[in-house]
């Protein structure tokens, strides 16, 4: 799956086995506030931290790193899962960082950071005297937009110097969310009952090409944004397999999210990235 497929799949009951991922089984009710653990704490993982704790509920994190709130994958491996009312797994290795060179190594890290971590989690899930009635988990991330963190923290400075401008030839579809709805559609996927299977964690309006993307961003920052970053550079640091990924952009809607009832709060790019860079 490409990172731009930005989704979030629902399993009301715990599998039985890793391989069920895609599997869908409605909840018995809707949760209410109560306690939900969750892989995450980086930019995506805080956000969501964040916005569950202001509902209400009382969140505890899955980390590499022991903590307060906290407990390690290697704990929860040996120890079990703590009782909770649903599990949401953000772990993963960010496939398009730049300083990494895309070699055999790296390729293992990245799999194995989502693999290994939704094993254990499915193990500790089955293994639980009382399991939590969902899990949600995250496949791939595309151009998700926020202050914190994300796409924009590389490409505001060329853009605030107008240096900014489409990656190749800019035609490709440049699928994004503002951090704030991915947040939300992930903890409307926790509470509510009726959603489950795969959902699009993209906007309405995101059948946006990178071009429009960068005029857009542009236009935010009050800058112009002509200068195209050539395919061969973005090959050269990316290689070519990650090229792809942002060099042939994917057309996704997020019409099953839409039928779920979530409602977007930067639906348009405009506001969306005006918010960003305020």
């Amino acid at each position: 799956m490409r990172t731009e497929d930005v989704v979030a799949s629902k399993i009301g009951h715990p599998p039985h086995t890793t391989t069920t991922a895609a599997a869908t089984k409605s909840c018995a009710s809707a949760l209410s506030p109560g306690r939900y653990a969750g892989g995450g704490t980086g930019f995506i993982g805080t956000a969501l931290t964040q916005l569950l704790k202001a509902r209400g509920h009382e969140v505890m994190l899955v980390s590499r790193k022991p903590g307060p709130d906290r407990i390690t994958w290697d704990e929860l491996d040996t120890s079990g899962l703590p009782h909770c009312d649903a599990a949401v797994n953000l772990a993963g290795e960010n496939i398009l960082n730049p300083i990494r060179r895309w070699n055999e190594s790296f390729q293992k890290e990245v799999l194995n950071s989502r693999l290994e971590t939704t094993q254990i989690l499915a193990r500790a899930i089955n293994k639980a005297p009382q399991p939590p009635q969902a899990w949600v988990l995250v496949t791939g991330v595309g151009v998700v937009l926020g202050r914190e963190g994300g796409a924009i923290r590389h490409m505001l400075l060329p853009f605030r110097l107008g240096l900014g401008g489409p990656i190749g030839p800019g035609h490709q579809f440049f699928p994004w969310i503002h951090i704030r709805d991915l947040a939300g559609i992930l903890a409307h996927a926790v509470e509510a009952s009726h959603v489950q299977g795969v959902l699009n964690g993209v906007a309405p309006a995101s059948a946006t090409t990178n071009a429009e993307f960068a005029k857009a961003f542009g236009a935010a920052l009050g800058r112009p944004a002509f200068i195209p970053l050539p395919s061969m550079v973005v090959q050269a640091v990316f290689g070519r397999e990650r090229a792809i990924m942002l060099l042939e952009g994917q057309k996704v809607v997020p019409r099953r999210t839409l039928a779920t009832g979530y409602q977007y709060s930067f639906p348009e790019l405009g506001a969306a990235l005006k918010e960003v860079v305020a």
